[in-house]
């Protein structure tokens, strides 16, 4: 919700139709889905499995011959499918829809600002930049006065005959054609041109090292490794490249907590039991514990050494279950 109220603006802002709005909303879905899949898998189980204490079917269960090991098992069999889900989506559709979102983003940002163009009529593209167009064709512009503002030691005004509209690095551009400017830079300059290009934005489309590693294949993530990245970028890498690989692993960890919990603490038979408030608590600790390490990762030994301690836990989750 908290991504979806964000990119309101976008309807606002840039006029930007509902139906595209609605396909941008629907390319966050796998990145969500993939942070929320473990806390949603560990919230049915301990649901499912703490009514069935609740009504005493695991203690009839166990008394009928059963393992805890029997007993956990649909659970576990569903924790193992969504571990193989989870790495489908943070291996090949999270990467490949977060570069779609923010190229469509970016393209509906600074792409369409020619939409905003009406004939006629002074249009403030940004604050300080206005355009006014007499006529509109496509990207064909007619009659075009400009007046860039943005900038209060550096004031443009530009008058051209004919101008056409098109799409750089840096996003929207105007080639006006057959004009003269007015430019007022420590003095006046009056001048007169052939040719002329103004950029309607400055916004860089490659300048958010953030989500521009979540945009990236993990093939692309680890020869990344090997070039010569910056102390933060590479910070950013090894984080990414341990949510995609081992968060996964979470589904599973997470679900043999709280069956370990749960199903141990059933064979007591009590009647108030702490055991689901105990299962939050060791989940909400895993997952802080995961999500502060796996953003302090400084070198590859450390990606490994998280690694193998998250292999180590749940062999000991395992056993613990798993212990007649």
């Amino acid at each position: 919700m908290v991504q979806i109220v964000a990119m309101m603006k976008f309807l606002v802002n840039y006029g930007v139709e509902l139906s595209s709005f609605l396909g941008l909303t629907a390319m966050m879905i796998p990145f969500i889905v993939s942070i929320i899949l473990p806390f949603v898998t560990f919230i049915t189980v301990l649901f499912v499995y703490n009514k069935m204490i609740g009504d005493n079917e695991v203690v009839v269960m166990a008394s009928s011959g059963c393992s805890p090991a029997q007993i956990a098992r649909p659970a576990l069999f569903l924790a193992g499918i969504l571990v193989a889900v989870h790495f489908v989506l943070n291996l090949w559709i999270v990467p490949m829809t977060q570069a779609k979102f923010y190229d469509t983003q970016w393209n509906l940002r600074y792409g369409l600002a020619h939409m905003k163009l009406q004939e006629g009529a002074f249009t403030e593209i940004t604050h300080g930049l206005v355009v006014y167009v007499d006529k509109v064709s496509g990207h064909d512009l007619n009659q075009v006065m400009l007046s860039d503002m943005r900038d209060a030691n550096s004031q443009v005004t530009i008058f051209a005959k004919t101008g056409k509209l098109v799409t750089t690095m840096r996003g929207l551009s105007i080639v006006m054609t057959d004009g003269s400017l007015h430019a007022i830079n420590n003095g006046n300059v009056i001048g007169t041109f052939d040719t002329f290009d103004m950029d309607l934005s400055i916004a860089e489309k490659n300048n958010d090292t953030a989500f521009k590693a979540r945009c990236m294949s993990t093939g692309a993530l680890f020869k990344s490794l090997q070039t010569e990245l910056g102390p933060k970028q590479y910070k950013t890498v090894m984080s990414e490249l341990c949510n995609r690989l081992y968060a996964p692993l979470m589904n599973f960890i997470l679900v043999a907590i709280c069956l370990a919990v749960l199903l141990r603490s059933s064979l007591l038979r009590r009647r108030t039991s702490f055991a689901p408030a105990i299962s939050v608590l060791c989940m909400g600790g895993v997952m802080a514990v995961f999500m502060t390490l796996s953003n302090m990762l400084t070198g590859i030994v450390d990606f490994w050494l998280l690694g193998g301690g998250i292999v180590l836990l749940m062999c000991i989750t395992m056993v613990i279950l798993f212990r007649k």
